[in-house]
């Protein structure tokens, strides 16, 4: 006989049932939310995409993409200060050219992945690179500054990128013309103009933001670099 009190409570028990494992399934979602890796455009490639600039710039361009990738697959889940000399060292190592003669042009900003490609780039390259690298590891945007500062010993423009372990603390140099991390206060080299990352733009004293005065779409150069990294 057909028992439909049964039958109710029964499809009550399953649609409970139902309800708790999608449950169980969104709480291990987000549990595991942070190890994601961020899709971060122009530095996390494909393997095709990869296989096209070899065959585009050549096997040697092509070895140091993987290189990069796997940098950041190995980087993951380590601490932050391992992944600074990690990726510090990692693009210290990419020749020095000015834009000029690299890319016959006054002021050229390159994309990480023109800058290993070609194997070259000048000071704001290197910054770049090393700045996306870092945000792409989960190193939080706010902890990170490209600077724009004067290299006295050469008397010139420079840029490099500061990092704050945390809002107030001192922050440290990763720059291209020496291999250490040092704090601000022991770069007596360089006097710091401005500052600034994919939110907003500061003027910078002795090392550090000094005080807010707009956001970094002002600067043209950036703008055009969003642009150039949405396409790779």
């Amino acid at each position: 006989m057909y028992n439909s009190t049964y039958t109710q409570q029964g499809k009550g028990s399953a649609n409970y049932l139902t309800s708790l494992y999608l449950l169980v399934i969104i709480m291990t979602c987000a549990l595991f939310l942070p190890l994601v890796v961020q899709s971060e455009p122009g530095v996390n490639l494909s393997a095709s995409f990869i296989k096209q600039m070899g065959q585009k710039y050549g096997k040697r361009a092509q070895l140091r993409l993987k290189r990069w990738q796997q940098l950041m697959k190995d980087l993951r889940g380590k601490k932050e200060q391992t992944k600074l000399k990690k990726v510090n060292d990692f693009f210290n190592k990419v020749r020095f050219i000015d834009d000029i003669q690299h890319w016959k042009k006054k002021d050229y900003w390159a994309t990480p992945v023109e800058f290993l490609v070609t194997n070259g780039g000048d000071c704001e390259d290197f910054t770049i690179a090393k700045y996306y690298t870092l945000k792409s590891l989960g190193v939080d945007m706010s902890k990170l500054s490209i600077a724009y500062v004067k290299a006295l010993d050469y008397n010139q423009a420079h840029m490099v990128l500061t990092y704050y372990k945390s809002p107030r603390s001192e922050p440290v140099i990763l720059d291209n013309l020496i291999p250490q991390i040092k704090k601000a206060s022991k770069r007596k080299d360089l006097l710091h103009v401005y500052s600034f990352n994919g939110d907003n733009l500061w003027l910078s004293k002795k090392g550090r933001r000094s005080k807010l005065v707009g956001s970094s779409d002002r600067l043209g150069p950036w703008v055009q670099l969003q642009k150039k990294l949405k396409t790779q």
